[in-house]
């Protein structure tokens, strides 16, 4: 009957605590949010959720984005940290730096940049790797 806990994790994953920006949609500046979150417009600025992030076929971010987990489909540009899976789709263009725990790239995506594994354990170290990061410190993971 009671569900024991803080109750964070069921606002995370709750289906009817999506937060959307439709195509058609434009935003510049900085999002914070406690749940999933979709976008088929376009955000210009970063995006920090606790939740998981999905770029639609014809989203586009340019900026910082710090998720629990993501599916890209649409465009990215900037520096994306992921602490779960990353899952890049066939349709996805890519421009940056990516962090993450685990990664899945379909063929036929598009990714130019560099991209950082960090064990679970290591999680909290995540932010600072990112940071420190310089092009003689990244790699291509194919």
């Amino acid at each position: 009957m009671f569900k024991g806990g803080n109750g964070k994790e069921d606002v995370v994953n709750s289906p009817d605590k999506l937060n959307r920006l439709v195509e058609g949609t434009s935003i510049t500046g900085d999002i914070k949010a406690d749940s999933n979150f979709r976008i088929d417009g376009k955000l210009k600025g970063s995006l920090d959720t606790l939740g998981k992030l999905v770029i639609g076929p014809t989203g586009r971010i340019e900026g910082e984005v710090k998720c629990a987990n993501a599916d890209i489909e649409g465009e990215f540009i900037g520096n994306i940290i992921v602490d779960g899976l990353l899952n890049i789709k066939s349709t996805a263009k890519i421009e940056g730096t990516v962090t993450t725990n685990q990664i899945g790239m379909e063929v036929g995506c598009s990714f130019s940049g560099s991209c950082n594994y960090i064990a679970k354990e290591d999680a909290p170290l995540i932010a600072e790797a990112t940071r420190q990061l310089t092009e003689e410190d990244s790699e291509v993971v194919y």
